[in-house]
């Protein structure tokens, strides 16, 4: 069984296990749950850099990446560095998250949040909803192609932007949805959790023009993300290089001065 199946296995446990305990009607009644969202997608298009920075303590495939940072001292320092959005890891068992990340980072910076989970199930989303997120991503290569038009319908109900996330063509061919705003190439495979870029290359062309286009993972340096806006990518999604460090704030801001 891959890393990513053994994510997914445990993750619909997880979801069953949540909804007798606290139903979506309970979800709806969060303050946040009504409250207007901030416009992820709006906000990445039309900052220069385009850069996303994620908020991740580990990873199953980097173990321990960053457990000693404060979320709150992390998102202030990614504001001031000047990045255009924030993600959120909130799972709990492979990735050390949690949804009350979602809150405090929603508390301290106006930065829009992507809420960054494996979503299998309708109340994510609602989950998302009520602890502040203002997107959700859907992985395509755990999803059926109705699950990805049901899901990103619903998201879009709720005022959620959705990032639709893809490993290759076929995954693409499946998404290609209204209620989708932006498309995002990871370049890790999560069956094996190895990292190229040449993935970002590749799908580039295939990725209609009125979507916005992003790369993920194993973004480390100026030089790559220079490379990449020639072959179109408008945001550039980037936690290990900046969480690695004892400040990530820091890290960020160090590395969009040298983006200008």
């Amino acid at each position: 069984m891959s890393i990513l199946e053994t994510i997914v296995r445990y993750k619909k446990l997880e979801v069953a296990a949540k909804k007798k305990v606290f139903s979506i009607n309970i979800l709806e009644q969060s303050p946040l749950y009504s409250q207007k969202t901030r416009g992820f997608a709006t906000t990445l298009g039309s900052t220069p850099a385009g850069i996303i920075a994620e908020f991740k303590r580990r990873s199953p495939s980097k173990d321990v990446i960053n457990n000693k940072v404060n979320i709150q001292e992390v998102a202030r320092g990614y504001k001031n560095a000047g990045v255009a959005c924030m993600s959120v890891l909130t799972d709990a068992s492979f990735f050390g998250g949690s949804l009350d990340d979602l809150l405090l980072v929603k508390d301290t910076v106006s930065l829009p949040i992507l809420r960054k989970d494996f979503i299998i199930d309708t109340y994510q989303i609602a989950e998302a909803k009520a602890f502040g997120a203002d997107a959700i991503l859907l992985i395509a290569a755990i999803l059926t192609e109705d699950e990805l038009k049901k899901y990103s319908a619903i998201a879009k109900e709720l005022g959620l932007d959705v990032l639709l996330e893809i490993h290759n063509e076929t995954e693409l061919q499946k998404s290609l949805h209204p209620t989708i705003d932006i498309i995002g190439v990871n370049n890790r495979n999560l069956k094996t959790f190895k990292v190229s870029v040449k993935n970002s290359e590749d799908l580039a062309a295939k990725i209609p023009s009125h979507y916005l286009k992003i790369s993920e993972s194993g973004i480390r340096d100026v030089e790559t993300i220079q490379h990449l806006k020639t072959f179109g990518y408008q945001g550039f999604l980037i936690g290990e290089n900046f969480m690695k460090t004892s400040n990530p704030g820091a890290s960020a801001k160090q590395f969009i001065d040298q983006l200008s």
